[in-house]
């Protein structure tokens, strides 16, 4: 009997113990049951809080490529423009930084990073490699373009205009107005003895031997780079001219006229008429009497500005370029001459002349005489003209 009540106390000790257990289960299931349903809850939410983050990123990231782009002054009347130098072997990173630091460009790492990886922004581009040389860079250009500038090798040139008859200085003063190169630097090239000796010129300076044309010039050249081009183009035309094809260079006394006939003449058949009366001159030792070499010493020799009259005084200047006091060439050229005038001095006319007057300002044309009464009688008459 007590066994049994035993094993009836067991059995229900075991269905509690069972019913006990039930519970817990039920309850774990539960738990996890609910841990299931609040993750299935919150994990839509969560994947598109991330994606909105992300698009979010990706919006900045582009609109901040978009703003490094762009031109740093999209006004091209505001804009600034430099010519920039880009020396042979200089690195991606020293062009971009050395852009940002003149303005040029926003952000060099974007820069580096878009010549490193061109296909991203420019896809006609699988690679690209910078050439040396001076690019003129305005703010208004955006990345993209000067990079494509860069890469394309266009160059900046400047068309550089040198009319005849004009002196060193004043060729300086054009080259500097134009940025070519500084006024100083270039008259100092000018007298270079290695320039004159490798073109061998015997005199103290390249007076007469720049070439009037125009150019296409770098911005910010050497100064003796500028001067060897003039002269190089001077040799090229001179070996043009009837007579000359076979020569290496000019007779500096032929140089010196044709440097006076520039300044002289105005028609251009009229040159080798005027080369024949100062040459009729000076075979009797008679003076020039060139109111240009006048107008040289004042302007050039003196510094004074240029003369709106050639005066009795000044005729009367010491100098040896004065033509009226002394009945020879001056020591060197006044002007720098071109085709015409070279042409005139290396050909002159053959013709009994020894003077000759303005008698058309108009077309800038002049008589010729032989005789000083008939030159006096030829400028009286032209005089009459304008006065009536």
């Amino acid at each position: 009997m007590k066994e049994k009540r035993g094993s009836k106390s067991e059995s229900v000790k075991s269905k509690k113990n069972s019913k006990a257990e039930k519970p817990d289960e039920s309850d774990s299931e539960n738990s996890t049951g609910k841990a299931t349903s609040k993750n299935r809850r919150k994990h839509p939410f969560f994947f598109l809080g991330f994606l909105f983050f992300a698009v979010l990123v990706v919006a900045a990231g582009f609109f901040a490529i978009r703003k490094n782009i762009s031109p740093v002054e999209p006004d091209k009347n505001a804009a600034v423009s430099e010519y920039v130098k880009i020396p042979s072997g200089m690195s991606v990173k020293s062009i971009a930084e050395m852009l940002e630091e003149k303005g040029l460009i926003r952000s060099s790492r974007l820069f580096y990073m878009t010549v490193r990886f061109p296909k991203i922004l420019l896809k006609d581009y699988t690679s690209i490699v910078f050439k040396s040389g001076v690019y003129e860079i305005s703010q208004s250009m955006d990345m993209v373009e000067i990079i494509k500038i860069l890469a394309d090798g266009k160059q900046a040139f400047i068309k550089t205009s040198i009319p005849e008859g004009l002196t060193t200085r004043k060729i300086a003063k054009i080259l500097s107005d134009n940025k070519v190169c500084r006024y100083d630097d270039f008259v100092q090239a000018t007298a270079d003895r290695a320039i004159l000796e490798k073109f061998g010129i015997q005199a103290a300076t390249c007076e007469g031997y720049l070439f009037p044309d125009t150019y296409y010039f770098y911005p910010e050249m050497q100064a003796p780079e500028v001067v060897a081009m003039m002269i190089e183009n001077f040799f090229t035309n001179l070996k043009t001219i009837a007579g000359q094809s076979e020569s290496d260079g000019i007779d500096y006394t032929r140089l010196i006229l044709a440097s006076i006939v520039e300044r002289e003449y105005r028609v251009d058949e009229e040159a080798p008429l005027i080369a024949s009366v100062f040459l009729n001159r000076m075979a009797i030792g008679m003076g020039l009497e060139s109111c240009a070499t006048i107008e040289y010493i004042i302007t050039e020799i003196q510094g004074k500005p240029h003369p709106d009259i050639i005066t009795y005084k000044d005729l009367k200047i010491d100098s040896p370029y004065n033509t009226y006091k002394w009945s020879a060439l001056p020591p060197g050229p006044i002007s720098n001459p071109g085709k015409v005038a070279l042409s005139a001095a290396l050909n002159p006319a053959e013709t009994n002349f020894y003077y000759f007057t303005l008698t058309n300002s108009e077309r800038g044309s002049h008589t010729f005489s032989t005789t000083l009464k008939a030159h006096a009688r030829a400028t009286a008459e032209f005089r009459t003209k304008r006065t009536n």
